[in-house]
Formats: C-alpha cells, structure tokens, sequence
C-alpha cells in the first residue's frame, strides 16, 4: 500500500463496512480513527470520508489482502455486538478479494473464541498459506 489513494480506498472500505449493521458505534468510530493515524490520514479527512461517496480499489498483494480482512474482522468485533449482517458482508468482501473461505471461517471462528477477539499474526498468516498446498 503505497499511494494515498490506496490507504484513502481501505478507509472507505472499512467506514462502509462499520456502518453496515446500521449504525456506527463509538468504539467503532475509535479503531477507525486509530486505523486512519497509522495510515497517515487525519482526522479532519477521515470525518469527511464519511460523507463522500467512494470506489473501492483492487488490492493486489495477498499480504495486504489479508490484512485487510483481518483489520474489517477486528471492525466488526470492537463493538461487543456480532451483527449477523456484518457476517455475511465480511465473508461476501473475503470472498470478493479473492480470500479462500475456509481460511476465513477459520480465523473468524478463532476470534469469536478469543477473549480479545484476536488472533496471533502467526496464526493468521499460516490459516491462509494451508490452504496452498
């Protein structure tokens, strides 16, 4: 992830998909406020990405793909709440990137059994490169 445009695209994504369930909760306004600083993107620019309407971009590396899904998958948990809608965006969006869907079952059933809801880096990066051999 390179050009702004692509950090600006994956902030999008992400604001589409925490407002998917309807409404956007603060913890989940926090993680995107938190996601925006570590891509570079103030805060003045992530409150206007909420009212512009946006294309998202392809990702191309695997890597980045996967970090994706894992940051929408950490999106969708920081509320408390695990909407079914939100469920079936995630694995229809893992799906679109070209994610296998075990491999995502797989991680999203590791993090409803976390008490963090997260999953080591290790972990998740192994579920996926299984599913190539």
């Amino acid at each position: 992830m390179n050009t702004k445009a692509e950090k600006v695209s994956l902030l999008c994504d992400m604001i589409a998909f925490a407002i998917v369930d309807g409404e956007l909760h603060e913890r989940e306004y926090l993680f995107l406020s938190i996601i925006a600083v570590e891509l570079g993107i103030s805060k003045e620019e992530l409150n206007q990405l909420f009212h512009e309407e946006h294309r998202s971009e392809i990702i191309k590396s695997e890597f980045e793909r996967i970090q994706q899904f894992y940051r929408l998958a950490l999106l969708m948990h920081c509320d408390g709440v695990l909407h079914e809608r939100e469920q079936i965006k995630i694995r229809e969006i893992g799906i679109n990137m070209g994610l296998n869907p075990f491999a995502m079952k797989r991680v999203l059933k590791a993090m409803e059994e976390s008490p963090t809801s997260m999953v080591h880096p290790d972990f998740l990066l192994e579920v996926f490169q299984e599913q190539h051999n």
